[in-house]
């Protein structure tokens, strides 16, 4: 079941949810606004093994006055928010529609697992003929929270937990 704002509220007050910094005014009929932290990453490598940690990047800070994307760049973002999953809430990461509407694409890999803690990485692509300006501290994207039928048995407990700032892949751990 999809969580109302009511039921949001609630668990964020109760503290079984977590999100920080935390403004009631993000939360919306059936999620949270996420804002956009202050760091971005471009792969920089001419090929990426995904057998080895890509070591070539760029790691970028947005200043106040925000940062071009250029079409057709793929980079990493993160949320300002670090979240909190209690094990029994899974989440949807969806991007927000009026930026999808300036082409700009949020989150390949949208889900996150009961049990996940951290700051979202996210997956932007900019699909327009425009470059995008992209500010830190907007709304980016939205978390839609469902509640499991029982507790996970195996809550994450992963590679990407207690993440904070943009983290790369690291599906080369996969391979050891």
């Amino acid at each position: 079941m999809i969580l109302s704002d009511a039921t949001i509220k609630e668990l964020i007050e109760r503290g079984e949810l977590k999100v920080d910094p935390y403004e009631e005014k993000n939360i919306q009929a059936s999620s949270i606004d996420l804002r956009l932290g202050d760091q971005l990453v471009f792969y920089r490598a001419k090929v990426i093994d995904p057998k080895e940690p890509v070591t070539e990047i760029e790691i970028i800070h947005i200043p106040p006055e925000g940062v071009l994307i250029e079409p057709k760049t793929f980079l990493l973002a993160t949320t300002m928010e670090y979240i909190k999953l209690p094990d029994y809430l899974t989440a949807f990461v969806e991007g927000r529609s009026s930026l999808g509407r300036l082409g700009l694409f949020i989150e390949n890999a949208g889900w996150v697992d009961a049990g996940f803690e951290g700051q979202i990485t996210l997956e932007l692509y900019n699909a327009s003929n425009c470059a995008i300006k992209l500010y830190p501290g907007m709304r980016i994207c939205q978390i839609v929270l469902a509640r499991l039928d029982r507790p996970a048995e195996k809550p994450y407990r992963g590679k990407y937990i207690g993440q904070k700032g943009v983290v790369p892949s690291r599906i080369h751990m996969d391979f050891v």
